[in-house]
Formats: C-alpha cells, structure tokens, sequence
C-alpha cells in the first residue's frame, strides 16, 4: 500500500513538474525571438552607421583628391611656361609625374638680356616634395636675379636651404643662364645627370661642372661651366626618372638610348624634338608603371632669320596631362629616335 502511494506521489510530482516546465519553455521562447528581433535590429543599425561612415570616407576622399588636382594645377602654372622662343633659342619643357604632385620642376625666365634655364629633382614624390616646390623655387628666382654667376646663385640656394628649420629636401639641380649678346651658357649643374649638348658639327658635350645636390651640406662648394651655344646646336636636361625608366624585363632606358633617341631627331624644333624624345621613352616603358617622376627640357638655337627682330613667344599648357599609371603616351606625330641598348 505505501509502494503504491508513493508510486502516485512519484506520478503526481512528474505531471506537475511538465505542466510548470510548458509556460516556461514558452517564455524561454518569447524570450529567444525577443533577443534575436533585438540583434536583428541592432545589426541592420550598425549597418546603417557603417554605410554612413563610409560615404563620409569617400566625400572627404573626394574633396581631398580634388584639392590635391588644384595643387597640380598650380604647380604647372609655376612651372610655366612649358614653351618659349626667345630671340634665337626654342624651349621646350615637360614633366610626367608619378602622382599629382611632381617632385620634378623646371622654371624658364627672363633675366634682363639672359635668359634663366633651371630643372630640379626635389627627393621624394608625391605630396612631400610638391609642399616643397613652391619654396625652392622662390630661393631659385631671387638667387638667379640677384647673381650673374649660375655657381654663386646655386650657393646661395643651398646655403638658404640648409638654414631653413627642420630637415631640407636633397634636392638636384640644373641652372644656366644664356646671354643673348654673346650666345654664351654658362651653367652649374647640382647633382642632375649632365645635360646633353649636341653640335651641329654632330659632337656631344655633358655639362658636369658644378656640385653636390643641395641640402647637404651648408658650405658646399659649386663651380660654374661654360659653352657657346652655336646655330643648330641643342640641349638636352633631362631628370634621372628618364634614364631610369624600366620596361617589362628591369632594364633601364639609360643615357645611350637617350642619346641615339636625341641624335636622330638632331635639327628639329625643340618642341618636336620633346615629344620624340618622351615617346621614346615611354614606348620604351609600354605598360609598365613609372617609379619616378620623369622631365625632359629642350634648348635648341635656331639658324638666325635675316632681318627678323628679337622676339618672344610663350606657350603654357596650364591644365594637367593624364600621368603614367601604366605611363601615359603624348600624342604627337613626329615621335622617334627609337633605339635599343
């Protein structure tokens, strides 16, 4: 009898304990469908958050490449003008940056009856050596009108350079200045490759005299070269991101191409001479991604015009061209001087 109840005890207290055990699995329920309509919700919300955050990304990405395009701008108007004639020399000038910004400038200008010639290579590219452009090139405009020798003036830069705060850009540059009386060049080139100066007598000179790059040392010495630049004769100045220029198989492009590359187009306009020098090199290139910024500048002395007058004429080609990022190709009609090594 006692086995018995304790049997429907048993009984009893298991009934009950499954009728109590259904509204919590119920409410267990609710609370599950609860929890995941709250994480549900709480996602789409960080969604949302991460999708605004990332639009805001790309506005201010938007309006800081925008910015960056404007600073471009500028500094090619600085860099003008990218053609002149003056009196009996042709010049022209361009540069292929890496990025936006050139660490590559060059500057052609009127210094009474001479005429001022300078391209540099700021180290570095990008933003970096754009920031430092503007400066350098003011150093460069006061020094060249305040010293008629291209050493003093180029002195005087990198002692102004090195007393600047912080540390100063290394910075190679080519400055000459022509004087229109006596045809004479007189130059200091600062750490550039040597310029290429083309006869027409069909010899070759490199313009070497000068110095160390600017900014590193504060009492560097720079000396001052000098040639006559003859009727038919042409320079050359070029960055070392022309002659370091790689193809598809590493090899570099190199001063012998650029010198065959200059020879056969010897006895052209500067301007078409320029085009055939930069399609050489960027044929060269073909699909491959510039590393460096890249300028070629070209001076050329034209046969004298019976009597025409002493004149000046300047082109500027102010808005920015596309730039290698597979490097770009200028179009032009008269490109050759191609060469192999």
């Amino acid at each position: 009898m006692m086995a018995l109840t304790e049997r429907m005890l048993d009984i009893s207290r298991t009934g009950l304990g499954n009728h109590l055990a259904q509204p919590a699995a119920g409410a267990d329920d609710r609370v599950s469908a609860q929890a995941l309509a709250a994480t549900g919700s709480d996602l789409t919300g960080r969604a949302q958050f991460l999708a605004d955050e990332l639009e805001a990304l790309r506005r201010d990405q938007a309006k800081l490449q925008q910015a960056i395009f404007e600073a471009a701008q500028v500094q090619r108007r600085l860099c003008a003008p990218r053609e002149l004639t003056w009196r009996e020399f042709e010049i022209a000038g361009e540069i292929f940056p890496v990025r936006h910004l050139s660490g590559d400038f060059f500057k052609v200008m009127e210094l009474g009856s001479a005429l001022g010639v300078v391209l540099g290579d700021i180290a570095g590219k990008g933003l970096t050596a754009g920031i430092w452009h503007p400066h350098l090139m003011g150093l460069i405009q006061r020094s060249a009108r305040s010293h008629s020798n291209p050493g003093d003036a180029v002195a005087e830069v990198n002692h102004e350079l090195c007393h600047d705060d912080g540390a100063p850009p290394l910075t190679a540059l080519f400055f000459a200045r022509i004087d229109s009386r006596t045809n004479e060049l007189v130059y200091c080139n600062a750490g550039l490759p040597a310029p290429l100066l083309l006869r027409d007598n069909k010899t070759l000179e490199r313009l070497e005299k000068g110095g160390p790059m600017l900014g590193a040392t504060k009492n560097a010495v720079f000396q001052t070269g000098s040639v006559t630049v003859n009727p038919g004769d042409m320079l050359v100045a070029y960055s070392d991101g022309v002659t370091e220029c790689r193809n598809s198989q590493d090899d570099e492009f190199e001063t012998e191409r650029l010198t065959s590359a200059a020879s056969a187009v010897f006895g052209v306009s500067a301007s078409k001479a320029l085009f055939s020098l930069l399609g050489t090199v960027l044929d060269f290139a073909d699909s491959c991604s510039a590393s460096d910024d890249l300028t070629l500048l070209v001076v050329r002395r034209r046969d004298a015009i019976k009597g025409e007058q002493p004149r000046s004429r300047t082109k500027d080609f102010s808005a920015p061209q596309r730039r290698p990022a597979s490097v770009s190709r200028p179009k032009n009609s008269d490109r050759g001087g191609h060469s192999s090594k």
